[in-house]
């Protein structure tokens, strides 16, 4: 290996230590529903969503409701994105008139997205549909990764909590993850 090469990985390693207490202190906030830097700024419109969708934000979960959640709610994103890849010859933002995916390529690409392994077995540009890539997958990309953080998030606090009923409230920490993690990084 170059001396380029191994400074390089000592500079990663430099920027990886020095934000762990900054970074690890903030998504604490976040995942215990303190304030944070960005509370005055998303907090109302996070609110919003919770009344929106009828969420409790100060009513946790036991750990069997907060699987069924996001057993739910990514079953019903994994329909979605199967829905608009089988359905994108006739949805709009088809520019190249792109065809139908397959049922079995249309299955594969949403269980991989929806699981975060997002493996794909075709060429993007060659075979999805502008909306399929803007409302689908990259829609996933974000929630797939945000309901892992929150589902970490949720085995900590289990095993934190040993003797504890409940590990939080799924579409809060959700949330949490999207607006407060993902999107304002």
């Amino acid at each position: 290996m170059t001396i380029n090469g191994w400074i390089q990985i000592l500079l990663y390693i430099g920027i990886v230590v020095a934000l762990v207490k900054p970074l690890g202190g903030y998504m604490t906030r976040v995942y215990q529903g303190e304030r944070s830097l960005l509370s005055p700024i998303i907090g109302p419109f996070e609110g919003w969503l919770y009344r929106l969708a009828g969420v409790n934000d100060r009513e946790e979960q036991h750990r069997v409701t907060y699987t069924a959640a996001m057993l739910a709610f990514n079953l019903v994103g994994c329909a979605f994105l199967y829905a608009l890849l089988r359905l994108q010859a006739i949805l709009p933002l088809n520019a190249a008139a792109m065809p139908a995916v397959g049922p079995e390529l249309a299955f594969n690409t949403a269980t991989s997205f929806v699981t975060n392994t997002n493996w794909q077995n075709y060429s993007g540009e060659a075979t999805l549909s502008y909306l399929v890539q803007m409302a689908g997958l990259t829609v996933q990309n974000f929630l797939s990764a945000a309901t892992g953080m929150a589902t970490a998030v949720a085995v900590i606090r289990g095993f934190a909590r040993a003797s504890g009923k409940t590990i939080g409230n799924f579409w809060v920490d959700l949330t949490g993850s999207t607006l407060y993690v993902l999107l304002s990084a």
